[in-house]
This record gives C-alpha cells, sequence and structure tokens, in this order.
C-alpha cells in the first residue's frame, strides 16, 4: 500500500531514527508537483513524506474557491490513486497550522480521519501540524494537549513546533532572534505537558536557528547541538534516549554537515520547499526563454502549439523538481532505504 497506513508510518519513523537517516518532507502544490515528488522517491528507492500547508492546500482548491480543507482533501484523494503506480511508500501530512486556522484547516481535517476510522478505514492524513510558536510557551501546549488526544483517537501522528522558525511561509512572519533557539526548559515543559509517547505519538519541531526561506551564509547561525541539549536534558530526567522525533524545519542552504550532525541528534523528518520549488520552476522559465516566439504570439504570428502546450514544459519542471528530490533523498540517507 503506497500510502501509508498508521502503523507503517509509525514503522518508517522508527526505522529512520534507528537507522541514523530523515525523509524528506516535500511541500506540494498541485497534482504535477505531487508526481514530482512521488517520481523522486521512487528513483531514489526511498519512502518519504508529502506535505500541503494552508496556502497549498487553498491553491488547490481553485483559486476562486480558496478553501483548505477541500484542496487538502482532493490532494489525499489523488494521491491514494496515482502513488499506487509508484514503488515506495509515502506519509500524507499537513504543514504550519496556526492558531487562526485551526478551525478552518487541521481541526476540520482531523474530524475527517476520525469518521472514516469510525468506518474501519485509515485515517485521511498520517500526520498533522500543529504550529504555536507564534503563543506563548504555555497556551501551545495547552491546544497540543487537545489536539494530541483528537489525533490520538483518529490514528493520526501529530507534529507541533517550539520555539520559532524564522523568515516567512504562507504569510506568518517568524522574528529572527533568540527565540530561534529552543531551551532544554521548553523541551521539559513540553514533556511534561503531552509525554513521550503514551498520550499519543507526536513529532517535534525544536529550533536551533531554523529560518523558512533562502538566506546568504552567514545571515543566521544553525546551531545543532541545542537538538543534543534537549535531547539529554529530556532523556536524563525519565531515562530514556533520544526521546523526541526531531523535524528540521528551515533547512534551506543549511550544509551537509549541519543536516548530518541534525540528523544524528533525533532528526526524522526535514522539510524541502524552497528548493524544490526552484527545481520545478527553472525548467520553465529555460523553456520559456528558448521559445520565446513559439510560447506568444507576437507581431500578429500564431505563435507553436507545441511550445505553449503546458505538458511541454511541465514535463521538464516535474523532472527537474523530481531530481532535486532525489538529491534530497540523498542528502538525508534515505535513498535505498525503502521498506518494499
Amino acid at each position: 500500500m503506497p500510502i501509508a497506513t498508521p502503523e507503517i508510518y509509525a514503522e518508517m519513523l522508527d526505522r529512520a531514527k534507528a537507522g541514523g537517516f530523515a525523509y524528506p518532507a516535500i511541500n506540494v502544490t498541485s497534482s504535477q508537483t505531487l508526481n514530482a515528488a512521488l517520481r523522486g522517491f521512487a528513483e531514489a528507492e526511498s519512502d518519504g513524506i508529502v506535505q500541503v500547508s494552508t496556502g497549498g492546500a487553498e491553491f488547490l482548491s481553485g483559486a476562486t474557491v480558496k478553501d483548505m480543507v477541500t484542496g487538502a482533501t482532493a490532494l489525499a484523494e489523488y494521491a491514494r490513486v496515482v502513488a499506487d503506480k509508484y514503488p515506495v511508500t509515502v506519509a500524507l501530512h499537513t504543514d504550519h497550522c496556526p492558531k487562526d486556522k485551526l478551525d478552518g484547516f487541521m481541526r476540520p481535517l482531523i474530524d475527517i480521519s476520525l469518521e472514516r476510522v469510525s468506518r474501519g478505514l485509515d485515517p485521511l492524513f498520517q500526520s498533522h501540524m500543529w504550529d504555536g510558536s507564534a503563543v506563548p510557551l504555555e497556551e501551545n501546549l495547552q491546544i497540543a494537549q487537545e489536539l494530541l488526544d483528537k489525533c490520538a483517537r483518529a490514528r493520526v501522528i501529530m507534529e507541533m513546533e517550539i520555539g520559532v522558525v524564522g523568515g516567512e511561509e504562507d504569510g506568518v512572519v517568524g522574528e529572527i532572534n533568540e527565540k530561534l533557539y529552543t531551551t532544554p526548559g521548553d523541551a521539559l515543559a513540553t514533556a511534561e505537558a503531552v509525554g513521550l509517547g503514551e498520550r499519543g505519538r507526536y513529532l517535534l519541531a525544536a529550533t536551533f536557528g531554523n529560518v523558512h526561506g533562502v538566506y546568504k551564509p552567514g545571515h543566521v547561525k544553525l546551531r545543532p547541538g541545542v537538538l543534543k541539549e534537549l535531547q539529554e536534558a529530556v532523556g536524563a530526567k525519565y531515562g530514556k534516549e533520544k526521546p523526541f522525533d526531531l523535524v528540521f524545519h528551515g533547512g534551506s542552504g543549511s550544509s551537509l554537515e549541519e543536516i548530518h550532525e541534525a540528523i544524528s541528534y533525533g532528526v526524522v523528518k526535514m522539510n524541502i520547499d524552497t528548493d524544490t520549488q526552484y527545481a520545478f520552476t527553472r525548467p520553465i522559465a529555460d523553456h520559456m526563454f528558448r521559445n520565446y516566439d513559439g510560447v506568444l504570439k507576437v507581431d500578429g504570428d500564431v505563435g507553436n502549439k507545441k511550445a505553449y502546450d503546458p505538458r511541454s514544459y511541465g514535463k521538464s519542471a516535474e523532472a527537474g523538481m523530481a531530481a532535486r528530490v532525489v538529491e534530497a533523498c540523498q542528502h538525508l540517507k534515505s535513498a535505498g532505504t525503502k521498506i518494499s
């Protein structure tokens, strides 16, 4: 079953942590970028995670509909059909959901999964992210408790964030300040509030200088050692080695050394968006520049239908993004580790 069951998803995460690798979590915004992600995973012989943000889900529903739940549901249903043709297993995930969008995105999607599970089906998505980084930690954890309970009943894994990822994504802006670095105290408070898996499994996006988007080298300082400190502080209290399943956000421009160090501290998932967006768009730009007179009806000419047929440049875009997904799998050491 190419779309992971809850049990297979848990196995995927366990294998990553034990094997010292992480899964690329590829943000998609269309059927074509989904196909590119699936193709990349297959070519790398890696299982993986496909995810959609609030903005991506709204876009998927149509520019005039703008309904996040409709777009996310459509993506999940489409993925179930096309993923069956690829020899890898993928999990479906929803990305950053801030407090003001919980009632219009994450909660309704969990409700859909609860209804599906009541009928003996698998949940619609395998995991959802609650992003409480913009609210005080105490409120973040209170909401996380409620959502974790609901996710557990829906057989869904929750992802949550403590600390702040800087930069901008889908209109949410994180300031670049000391909150980019999660503290051991934050981690201990998290373990106390939501447990370490006994109340429901969750992934933790702890920040260590992460920033969304692309920045010149030296603009932001990543400190992967922060993750080690968090794991050790909580592990010492609860007698558990690497108690958290960690997520790496805002990794564009990170060095391989930084990525591999983060994985060694328990990172099992790394979000990939900015880099794959560029890898998808770059071949389209190349096509337009090379076929300028064909894609435009210049000076009353008729153009070239083969040049402006979306399939002509769409194929190149899919191939370009798939190649970047393969590269991500290689960087995260998941290439060649597929379950099936």
